[in-house]
């Protein structure tokens, strides 16, 4: 009885979502202006597409970005277009209306036509995918949920994301788990060297194997499908940390080969700011325990990671339309362009005396993120330069070696913004070689 009411409210939301009956104020951009997106896109490959700036300049009209501060720590929070950012307001006005009516009996409906689009970007089942916050909540459901013993052991690596340690480690502390940490190179460009510095951390012992996919620190990219096929080799679960990868590099879910997998969607996806996605393979479900418990917490539901209680429905709900945005572009071109960006600014300083990247230039290593140093400067003080300087906003970054910061474009960057941050690492760069000659550094 249960599962044929839920399967009519299911049916009956995806037909009142497409059909516009919940919501008949949302309006996606003009058509015109999606139709002159796709005559763009049908005219070129993704890599010639890359560096069309006719085309990329359309994209950036869709945001509603400051025009003076550059903004260059997208990985950290990227900006919504504007369709997304109507979504909410006009969501929000809506739920105000009656709070309880509207989300819980008309915005709450639409849940699982969005967990359908979320499953298709995704390449997975939608009885796989949980919508939540972010990709801390997303992961530390499953690394405080796995149901570990005293004595198993973790892999993880020197630079995974501290949330995530932070959540091992209490498990360590509270139930005695053994971390084991690879120590990994930056940058490198040998997969079969990474591969090999995981397996030696796999004993008999390890449950479970901690990847990063895009390491926040540098840019480094890992061949996550490789670890993962070693470690299902030994018997190991595998957790991918996907927060700088998910719809950045091409790729779907399952060809990463992992039992689990936490993202946020308010980076790369551009969706509204507070919005994750977690993927739990289907036979794996029961074993997690939800990280907010409800009342059937070994349920193979993969909704029962969804029971936060009272939420923002209005921002879930405009998820939606930063799928649509994300689509239009396309997974391929979105890549091939934010990998482009990067190497943009990247090669026309990497041979700049005083200046030291932290990132590989090849594909296959890197994305959009990359980290760059200046000799003489101190992380903070070079981030501090960038913006009271040149007004270009990054993140400091001093992790083991790493020490620079990290500059992650999005696709509403332009090569003409670029330039400025080239422009501005030279002049930096000059300046502190002259001060350390000066003073016989």
């Amino acid at each position: 009885m249960i599962s044929s009411r839920r399967s009519f409210f299911r049916q009956s939301a995806r037909i009142a979502v497409s059909s516009g009956v919940l919501f008949p104020s949302l309006k996606p951009l003009t058509e015109s202006y999606f139709t002159e997106i796709k005559r763009y896109q049908s005219a070129k490959s993704a890599e010639a597409l890359a560096a069309d700036e006719d085309f990329w300049a359309m994209i950036q009209q869709a945001y509603t970005v400051s025009p003076t501060t550059l903004n260059l720590n997208n990985g950290g929070v990227s900006p919504a277009p504007t369709l997304v950012q109507e979504a909410v307001e006009r969501y929000f006005r809506y739920s105000n209306e009656a709070p309880s009516y509207y989300m819980w009996r008309v915005l709450d409906q639409g849940r699982e036509p969005l967990r359908e689009q979320l499953a298709k970007l995704a390449g997975t089942s939608p009885e796989e995918i949980a919508i939540n916050r972010n990709a801390t909540e997303a992961l530390d459901t499953v690394i405080l949920g796995l149901p570990l013993q005293r004595g198993d052991e973790v892999v993880v690596s020197n630079f995974d994301y501290p949330n995530m340690m932070s959540a091992w480690r209490q498990r360590e502390l509270r139930d005695g788990l053994k971390l084991n940490y690879v120590k990994l190179p930056m940058p490198c460009e040998d997969e079969n060297r990474m591969v090999k510095l995981f397996v030696e951390q796999m004993t008999p012992q390890t449950k479970v194997v901690h990847l990063t996919h895009v390491i926040n620190w540098s840019g480094q990219v890992l061949p996550v499908r490789k670890i993962a096929d070693e470690a299902h080799k030994r018997g190991i679960e595998v957790l991918v940390d996907g927060a700088h990868s998910f719809v950045h590099l091409d790729y779907k879910v399952p060809e990463l080969g992992c039992d689990y997998f936490g993202t946020s969607l308010h980076k790369w996806l551009s969706a509204p700011i507070g919005t994750g996605m977690l993927w739990v393979k289907k036979e794996k479900i029961s074993k997690v325990f939800p990280l907010v418990p409800n009342e059937q917490p070994q349920s193979d539901n993969i909704r029962k990671f969804e029971n936060l209680g009272t939420r923002p429905f209005f921002i879930e709900q405009a998820i939606a339309q930063a799928i649509q945005f994300n689509n239009a572009i396309g997974s391929a071109r979105k890549y091939e362009r934010l990998f482009y960006l990067k190497n943009y600014w990247a090669e026309k300083v990497k041979d700049i005396p005083g200046i030291e990247l932290y990132t590989s230039l090849k594909k296959g290593y890197s994305g959009a993120l990359a980290v760059v140093g200046v000799e003489g400067l101190k992380p903070g003080e070079l981030e501090s330069q960038l913006l009271t300087r040149f007004k270009i906003h990054t993140t400091p970054i001093d992790k083991e070696n790493v020490k620079g910061v990290r500059v992650t474009p999005h696709v509403y960057i332009l090569p003409s913004d670029l330039d400025r941050l080239v422009n501005a690492l030279t002049i930096l760069a000059k300046e502190s070689s002259g001060k350390l000659a000066k003073a016989g550094k």
